[in-house]
């Protein structure tokens, strides 16, 4: 067992360094002999060689060339063979909490009923859930009349606050909310997890729904013990509907077009879903009230200590080695160019 010491991962690239070894024997055994003496009265011993067509003597500049690629092969042999050393010990995947979350991006999110906009309000309120857990899984999944899958559940809640600035309305050229395409993209989601895992949706939306497909796919989806949460964004008083760049949406009349928080509806879909509905506030009480319903679910599996061992690999510090060896090469086949082509 290597306890964190150096050691080669695939050993056997290392057979390749007796190539050049092989090679350099093979050239030596194969290169025509002279029989030099009786051409000593004709010429002296360190022209011979020119005068017979033969480099026997290897010069300085063969030998460099020699060491050279030799050292080439050589770092790329032992970069081939996999050098490491240093470990990290990580547990193994396990049974949790699994929350997947679906933000709605549609245009009707830029209304202003809530400051500064309900989908920048829907961006703070993901990210105090990233803030404040602990020990879900949370995946992004954005939706408007299409669903995009932003992340897949993950424990990096680094990366997914870095994907929160990207959900904006310009992601979707189409209007309309269709929240049936999100769930079936959450329910693909999910098929990849364990069965233990205690699942869990968070619906962030305004509701205005263009689409009645999703009564179907909610049944569904609690009988996978999938449970359905959602969180309000906005007020019953409602607000215009504004595009990403601030105009104004009118209907063909010239009306202005106004979207109101359908509390009713999204209490609805909560409650078939066997979940919990939140209206966004300026606290954190909705956000520890949702993570709290998720947490109490959570599978009471047994906790281990098994772990797996992930070895950093060094391998790119022979191969930049390599690299900087072949500058020079490069430099003189650039100058040997340019000169066959001055000469031209």
């Amino acid at each position: 067992m290597n306890n964190g010491s150096f050691h080669f991962d695939q050993p056997l690239w290392l057979l390749i360094l007796l190539i050049p070894a092989v090679v350099y024997l093979w050239l030596r055994l194969t290169s025509p002999r002279h029989d030099t003496d009786r051409y000593r009265n004709y010429a002296d011993a360190h022209l011979l060689p020119f005068l017979l067509g033969i480099r026997e003597v290897v010069s300085a500049q063969q030998r460099r060339h020699f060491l050279r690629w030799a050292a080439l092969w050589s770092l790329l042999a032992f970069a081939m063979a996999g050098p490491r050393w240093d470990y990290t010990d990580i547990h193994l995947f396990r049974p949790g909490n699994d929350l997947l979350i679906l933000p709605d991006i549609s245009q009707s999110m830029n209304a202003t009923d809530v400051t500064p906009t309900r989908l920048t309000r829907a961006r703070q309120e993901i990210s105090d859930i990233l803030r404040e857990n602990d020990n879900a899984r949370i995946g992004l999944v954005a939706f408007a009349t299409l669903a995009h899958v932003v992340a897949p559940l993950t424990e990096d809640t680094h990366s997914l606050n870095t994907l929160l600035p990207a959900l904006t309305t310009d992601l979707t050229k189409l209007k309309g909310s269709r929240l049936t395409e999100a769930l079936i993209r959450g329910k693909e989601l999910f098929a990849g997890q364990p069965e233990e895992s205690s699942k869990h949706i968070l619906i962030i939306t305004d509701g205005d729904f263009g689409d009645q497909g999703h009564e179907t796919l909610l049944r569904q989806l609690t009988q996978q013990d999938i449970r359905l949460h959602v969180l309000g964004i906005g007020s019953p008083q409602g607000g215009t509907v504004r595009t990403g760049d601030g105009r104004m949406l009118r209907e063909r009349g010239g009306k202005k077009i106004i979207s109101q928080l359908d509390e009713k509806a999204l209490k609805s879909i909560a409650e078939k879903g066997n979940g919990i509905y939140v209206r966004a506030d300026f606290n954190n009480r909705d956000t520890h009230a949702l993570l709290g319903v998720v947490n109490q679910y959570s599978p009471a599996a047994k906790a281990t200590e098994e772990k797996t061992r992930v070895w950093n690999e060094r391998f790119y510090w022979l191969i930049l080695l390599a690299m900087i060896a072949l500058l020079p090469g490069y430099r003189w086949m650039s100058i040997a160019s340019n000169e066959q082509g001055g000469g031209k």
